[in-house]
């Protein structure tokens, strides 16, 4: 069974009705991401970034997969899929995928601010200041902020080495490092990449599917049907 690894950012959850961040409307028009998203701002003003990510939650909370997710979903039929996101939101869980790496963390969980490693599922959109771990620190947003480190991108890459077709949909691949990990799937396999949006790719060679993701989903299934299941 080949391995498809798939590459996806806030454009494959946009049809859920979950905000992306770039585009026109998006969330950095209305919040300055220094302000909501970053150590500074959780030091400074806690309840502010709470807030920010009390709504999101709520959004999430009421949010449903679109085809995009269960497009994925349904190829694990077919191949060995390795889903690596940029997006703090459980879509691709609860549209069945069993393989996702979140790159950023996740909205739905926070954790300790003392202890990294204490993590807990939230039942609820809402976390309040006062909220503690079972250590008595205060719990954060279960979030990777700009300027923290990426802890899964290590693993990332590994799993791109591994890749037999490659699949980006839905992100800019302006964000580092998860922009670079384009550069670890081996030279010569087949790279798709799905948006609407013109996408700069630096001399990889790639397949473009100018498409939003539910409707570009369904044309990669379409393709790697008739590439890889027909032989």
């Amino acid at each position: 069974m080949k391995k498809l690894v798939v590459l996806t950012g806030s454009g494959i959850s946009a049809e859920s009705g979950i905000k992306t961040f770039r585009e026109m409307g998006g969330l950095w028009e209305e919040y300055d991401v220094m302000e909501v998203a970053s150590p500074h701002a959780w030091e400074n003003t806690p309840e502010l970034v709470m807030r920010f990510y009390n709504e999101r939650r709520k959004k999430l909370f009421e949010a449903i997969p679109n085809y995009g997710h269960f497009g994925l979903f349904e190829l694990e039929e077919f191949f060995d899929v390795q889903i690596i996101t940029q997006n703090v939101d459980d879509l691709h869980e609860r549209s069945g995928s069993t393989k996702v790496l979140h790159l950023h963390g996740e909205l739905k969980k926070a954790r300790s601010t003392t202890d990294p490693n204490l993590i807990y599922e939230m039942d609820n959109w809402e976390l309040k200041m006062g909220d503690t771990c079972e250590k008595g620190s205060q719990l954060r947003p279960h979030i990777v902020w700009f300027g923290e480190a990426v802890p899964a991108i290590s693993e990332a890459a590994g799993i791109c080495q591994t890749a037999d077709i490659f699949v980006v949909i839905g992100t800019s691949l302006n964000v580092y490092p998860a922009a670079g990990l384009l550069d670890y799937a081996p030279n010569g396999i087949p790279i798709f990449l799905i948006d609407p949006n013109e996408v700069y790719t630096w001399n990889k060679e790639v397949t473009f599917i100018k498409e939003k993701a539910s409707v570009g989903v369904r044309r990669l299934i379409k393709i790697l049907k008739e590439k890889y299941l027909n032989d």
